[in-house]
């Protein structure tokens, strides 16, 4: 994706957004601001991920229009939406303005697969959670970002992340943060007894595993920092690098007893080995039952470090991976020591 970005490759337009750190802006692939170094982009899959991660579109080249640009009766709005992201639009706002609000809707569900709202709401969470990301205590990161209250600014969270950003009586807390990987960036969440997730920020069962956690742990969900985390980041960096073939971060696996059975098989998969639903099921003492295993392989949070990318069909080819079976043939070719 990087090597798209430099060479500015209009055959990646609409396959990635991506987003720069020290500018806080995201582009098109195609974007023709001067090029970033390598360590300071981040690549989303939507341009909702990347407001979503606090970052807003770019000025240059105008990642939120498509097809030619936005047509002629919606340019002004959208103008005023750039000049005061934090005010809320309401549907009596829009035909004060002329302008349709079902045909605002439309159009925005066609070109960003969400309502006109849903995108306000999603670009004053994204700056929310900016500014959380950058040290600012809860109450002013919701109030600065245009939330009148911080049960408004805990609900959206909690639709994005599945909990409110902290945690109450009773409730275990969990922090979530992006670590970024040459396969893409990843979702990864903690509590002080281990990491809880890892998923590749693109898969469509994201938001599904953040609430599983939730359930299963009873935990409040919120962004920062945590030792469980860094500690996973250094050793995916290792990892990757090629000077890393066992984790050793501590890891809280929270399934039902057949899940963390079939999860705790996968862990003694040693590196650079592969293995099959039916050799898992041997191992665990079903062996009828290399569906669920597989099911369970499936459901495994903790992608990399709980390996369920080295289990191949019986015939040795590869089969479903969350991430993309294109990550799953590169992970086993790292780990063969295979340049693909």
């Amino acid at each position: 994706m990087y090597q798209a970005l430099a060479g500015r490759d209009t055959a990646y337009e609409g396959v990635f957004i991506v987003a720069v750190r020290t500018t806080g802006v995201f582009c098109r692939p195609t974007c023709p601001a001067r090029k970033p170094k390598p360590e300071n982009v981040e690549f989303f899959a939507t341009t909702r991920d990347a407001l979503a991660a606090g970052f807003r579109p770019c000025k240059r080249c105008r990642p939120l229009e498509r097809g030619g640009g936005p047509p002629a009766w919606l340019t002004a709005l959208l103008a005023d939406v750039d000049r005061d992201p934090v005010r809320r639009w309401t549907d009596a706002d829009l035909r004060a303005r002329a302008v349709d609000p079902t045909r605002v809707r439309r159009w925005f569900q066609q070109q960003h697969g969400m309502t006109f709202h849903a995108y306000q709401r999603a670009r004053r969470l994204g700056a929310a959670l900016g500014r959380l990301r950058n040290g600012d205590d809860l109450t002013r990161a919701a109030y600065d970002s245009g939330y009148e209250s911080l049960s408004g600014f805990r609900d959206a969270f909690g639709r994005l992340f599945g909990g409110p950003p902290g945690g109450g009586r009773g409730t275990t807390p969990a922090v979530v943060t992006r670590i970024l990987t040459p396969l893409g960036p990843m979702v990864a969440a903690a509590t002080d007894d281990g990491v809880c997730l890892l998923e590749f920020a693109d898969r469509r069962m994201l938001e599904t595993q953040l609430r599983r956690v939730q359930q299963r742990l009873r935990c409040a969900i919120a962004p920062g920092e945590h030792p469980h985390l860094d500690r996973l980041e250094r050793e995916i960096e290792e990892y990757f690098a090629g000077r890393r073939t066992a984790f050793t971060v501590a890891l809280e696996l929270a399934g039902t007893t057949f899940q963390e059975a079939v999860w705790a098989e996968l862990l003694r998969i040693p590196f650079g080995r592969t293995s099959s639903y039916e050799a898992i099921a041997r191992a665990i003492r079903r062996p009828n039952a290399h569906r669920a295993v597989g099911r369970a392989n499936g459901d495994n949070r903790i992608a990399i470090v709980v390996p369920c990318h080295r289990v191949l069909r019986a015939d040795r080819t590869l089969c479903g991976y969350g991430g993309g079976l294109w990550r799953k043939r590169r992970l086993l070719d790292l780990e063969r020591g295979v340049d693909s």
